[in-house]
């Protein structure tokens, strides 16, 4: 393959690494003139390309060394250590990425879909007319949670059944069912959330600014991307109280080890709890922003 055809390659994204070995490399190496191998990268895909790069440059300077030297440059060390890696034998990346692609996605729909339908009806002048319908605001907000909450489950159902396990071939080693119960208790805390933060906002642009200041560290700081053990003690007992970080631990027991109702109750009492916190916070916050328009 010529440098032109590699180049057209890596800004097609049919390669993420390209390995250009110089003529006469064979005879320079055996010669001691140190010649250059160029590893090409393509940084767009940043995990693949940070782990990749290491591994490759360990795999060409062990290579190297077994063919000048006739033996590996490292010695062999004094304690043989067997390494097994479980629940993804084949460190593959889809198999992690995929599913905490659903778990980000059931948080951010949920939040934004509740909040987004109240802060609407607000703005086209229609939620007066809920004013003077046999309803109360407990009744109201239910209407406006449990639907967007049934449509971003039914969703995550199909992603993880035709996409997940289908397409990409990812194994879920526990219970969908169970998972997807958890789910629910997420959706419960999270639309309570998006209705929370509808009631704290006057527009749909300040709604957006919202979201950026409570999503994005809640899915950075959960679990799913930074490791809690990692994060500073302050940042673990603040997220502690977000349902995220339960909802990710819980989803990783079920989907990853195979964990049931006895492994991960502890989560799904907090998630309870949290859920139900949040809900009651929403509703007396419901309750004054529905008595302002009267």
């Amino acid at each position: 393959m010529t440098l032109p055809e590699v180049d057209a390659g890596l800004d097609a994204g049919r390669y993420t690494f390209a390995l250009d070995i110089p003529p006469n490399f064979q005879r320079d190496a055996l010669a001691g003139r140190e010649p250059a191998i160029q590893l090409n990268t393509d940084a767009t895909r940043m995990i693949q390309a940070f782990t990749g790069s290491g591994l490759v440059q360990q795999i060409v300077l062990g290579e190297v060394a077994e063919f000048v030297q006739r033996y590996r440059g490292s010695p062999p060390p004094p304690v043989d250590l067997a390494l097994r890696v479980r629940f993804n034998p084949a460190l593959t990346q889809s198999w992690f990425g995929s599913v905490m692609e659903i778990i980000n996605n059931v948080t951010m729909l949920s939040i934004i879909l509740a909040g987004a339908a109240l802060l609407r009806e607000r703005e086209h002048g229609t939620a007066e007319h809920l004013l003077v319908m046999p309803v109360t605001p407990a009744e109201i907000m239910l209407g406006k949670i449990w639907p967007m909450g049934l449509v971003v489950l039914l969703a995550t159902g199909f992603s993880l059944y035709v996409v997940v396990q289908g397409a990409l071939r990812v194994p879920i080693e526990g219970s969908l069912g169970l998972f997807l119960a958890v789910a629910a208790l997420q959706l419960f805390a999270t639309t309570a959330m998006g209705i929370f933060m509808a009631t704290l906002a006057r527009s749909m642009p300040q709604f957006g600014l919202l979201i950026i200041l409570i999503l994005l560290p809640m899915e950075m700081l959960s679990g799913g991307i930074t490791p809690r053990e990692s994060l500073p003690l302050a940042a673990k007992h603040l997220m502690a109280v977000a349902p995220t970080t339960h909802f990710v631990s819980c989803a990783q027991a079920i989907l990853y080890r195979g964990a049931g109702l006895a492994v991960i109750w502890p989560q799904v009492l907090a998630l309870a709890v949290i859920g139900t916190a949040f809900f009651a916070a929403s509703l007396s916050r419901f309750r004054k922003a529905i008595g302002q328009m009267t």
